[in-house]
């Protein structure tokens, strides 16, 4: 799904985003007719002339409703007023009377109050839809009851939020537990970090313990270096920033190079800023690179192996690169990965959401709009495969490996990761599949080890999988596993909305290890990672937020840390408005230090963004110079900003 920005109340709701979640529609008079007869609102002695009447006028209804379809939009409503003398014979029909009027009484105040150019609300259209208490107008089977809830908060109503009444009560205790056991073996098991059985009196005091330790040369050589990932995995960043570099568009994504030597920014303003960080909290703006005729937003960033190269993406076909070096001012240039494939209707016409280098260097994997993934060969420079492996938008890509350029993942709003392997790509089928998540997948993210993989999803969770669970191409096909999520009732717009919790099932075919959850992946495509290996000792996974947090889990599902983003940089600006909104989208964790980066929107309608960097502190002040909670522009000069 295209990047947008949430939705707040102040947006226009006309707007061509939001239209473009709503059906066209044409109602012509004589149906309105039929409406009113539906919902009991005719006359008692209604004679036999108008029925043979209207049902002679369903078929010219069905005719304009399906020219509607293929044509504009057209919108025409008559509202009839019902008299207080109809229906007053003290019958039952008295309660469908005031049932109806109170329905035209909406219809009439939201058009009364309507402002703005032409377009339906869509507080109108839940009406007419049906979202009340009474089936709607466009109900053509028995059913159509059943799949709404009935009972609608005055919020839900208005915005005509759907929420999905199931046929079955829901089980209470649907939800993943926690801890995991699945999770915590894996703890347990040293593929995830030093595992410490010895349960200590506070993680303040291990930690003091351990440097005590270690200054007083305690112990052998050999205990003394296995003390050393125990105390990584105690380093948290805290909330309170070390500096918060401020922008004027959201910030889209940032990330440490593999050395640290370096971080960069990609911000919505098609520019990605580079910063050294050789010293990690010493940092000097070095360069800046502009991805030349994006469109809308830049949408994802990768470094070759070597550190080298960065490509960066926008919502076109083409990949831009430029060189990570500061000696070198040579201007970025661009692949086109859509040129040679003319012949199969994608030349030009599909979007980039994500974007990742092989583990040799020499290719690039792409995930599209098209509902397809790209392998290019740099060298060449041609497409070597063009796969349409989904239903719908891939939105992110990844290889299981990052000395191997074989195995590779992809994500997509279908709920869906498929695995393939790139020397088979020719049969364009995937070599096995993950399925679980329930709605559409934002993120996936490797460990890089071949095994294990990360990912989040619309549904409010984010999970691990194991390779070697991954079902086979031909069950996957056997058990149509991706019918549950295909037929679901409930098709979630994460822009606009939050997630309604009832609309949460347990994916029958589930082969998921983990499932976290807690944080809220809405407003945008949420991102998740494993922690790196030097600073945490690989033991954490953890993911941004669009409640403006960052949420660090232990393996088994504990949350072992929240940094309040929100809280820490609401005050830093000047001019801060009351109607603001703060989403952490992505996160970048140092690998050899114990500092992370959040990624950030902010301010007024999320139109600007901020990158804060945290620290592993104790206390919330420093002695050292600057001090901590430094605000800074994007070239890390002294903040003067507004909105």
């Amino acid at each position: 799904m295209s990047e947008q920005h949430p939705v707040p109340d102040s947006w226009d709701q006309e707007s061509e985003s939001y239209e473009d979640t709503h059906e066209h529609l044409s109602i012509d008079e004589d149906r309105d007719q039929d409406y009113v007869d539906e919902v009991g609102e005719n006359e008692e002695d209604e004679d036999e002339e108008d029925e043979e009447e209207e049902d002679d006028d369903d078929d010219d209804y069905d005719e304009e409703y399906m020219d509607a379809e293929d044509g504009a939009f057209e919108l025409e409503v008559m509202i009839e007023a019902v008299s207080d003398d109809e229906g007053a014979d003290g019958n039952d029909e008295d309660d469908d009377d005031a049932a109806g009027n109170s329905l035209h009484g909406r219809i009439l105040r939201l058009l009364a109050s309507r402002t703005g150019g032409p377009g339906v609300p869509p507080q109108i259209l839940a009406l007419l839809r049906g979202q009340y208490p009474r089936q709607g107008m466009f109900d053509d089977d028995d059913d159509y009851d059943d799949d709404y809830d009935d009972d609608y908060d005055d919020d839900n109503y208005l915005w005509g939020r759907r929420r999905r009444r199931p046929r079955e009560p829901l089980d209470p205790d649907r939800f993943p537990k926690v801890p995991s056991e699945e999770g915590r073996k894996l703890m347990e098991s040293g593929k995830f970090g030093a595992f410490d059985a010895r349960e200590p009196d506070t993680d303040t005091k291990r930690l003091a313990r351990r440097i005590l330790d270690r200054e007083l040369g305690l112990g052998s050589r050999a205990g003394r270096k296995a003390t050393h990932n125990p105390m990584a995995q105690q380093m948290i960043p805290s909330t309170t920033p070390e500096m918060v570099i401020h922008y004027d568009q959201p910030v889209c994504c940032g990330q440490f190079s593999d050395d640290g030597n370096f971080f960069y920014s990609c911000v919505k303003d098609y520019r990605v800023r580079l910063y050294d960080t050789s010293n990690p909290y010493n940092w000097r703006h070095y360069k800046t690179v502009t991805y030349p005729f994006g469109r809308w937003t830049l949408t994802d960033a990768a470094l070759s192996p070597d550190n080298r190269w960065l490509a960066f993406t926008s919502l076109q076909s083409s990949v831009c690169f430029a060189p990570t070096d500061p000696n070198d001012t040579g201007d970025p240039y661009s692949l086109e990965l859509g040129s040679t494939n003319h012949q199969m209707g994608f030349r030009g016409s599909f979007s980039i959401f994500s974007v990742r280098f092989s583990g040799d260097g020499r290719n690039l994997v792409a995930g599209t709009g098209a509902e397809s993934i790209v392998v290019y060969d740099i060298e060449r420079r041609q497409t070597l495969h063009h796969v349409r492996g989904h239903d719908d938008d891939v939105n992110a890509v990844c290889f299981a490996d990052k000395m191997s350029p074989h195995i590779l993942y992809s994500g997509s709003d279908d709920c869906t990761i498929k695995v393939w392997d790139t020397r088979s790509l020719g049969d364009g089928r995937e070599a096995g599949a993950f399925v679980g998540h329930v709605e559409g997948i934002t993120y996936i993210d490797s460990k890089g080890d071949g095994r294990y993989i990360l990912s989040n999803g619309k549904d409010q969770s984010m999970k691990l999988w194991d390779l070697r669970m991954a079902m086979s191409s031909s069950d996957y096909e056997r058990k149509d596993a991706a019918k549950p999520t295909r037929t679901r009732r409930s098709h979630y717009d994460y822009r606009n909305s939050r997630y309604p919790e009832d609309c949460w099932f347990k994916h029958p075919h589930d082969n998921s290890l983990v499932t976290y959850r807690g944080h809220q992946v809405q407003g945008t495509l949420i991102r998740c990672h494993f922690s790196p290996p030097g600073s945490t000792d690989s033991r954490y996974v953890y993911s941004g937020s669009y409640d403006g947090s960052v949420y660090v889990w232990n393996m088994d599902a504990t949350l072992k840390a929240k940094i309040d983003v929100k809280g820490a940089t609401e005050n830093v600006r000047p001019g801060w408005p009351n109607r603001r909104v703060t989403l952490v989208r992505d996160v970048g964790w140092h690998p050899n230090a114990a500092l992370l980066v959040a990624s950030a929107w902010h301010g007024f309608d999320a139109n600007a963004g901020t990158a804060s960097l945290h620290s592993f502190n104790e206390n919330d002040v420093d002695e050292a110079e600057p001090g901590m909670g430094l605000s800074v522009d994007e070239k890390l000069a002294p903040a003067v900003l507004s909105y």
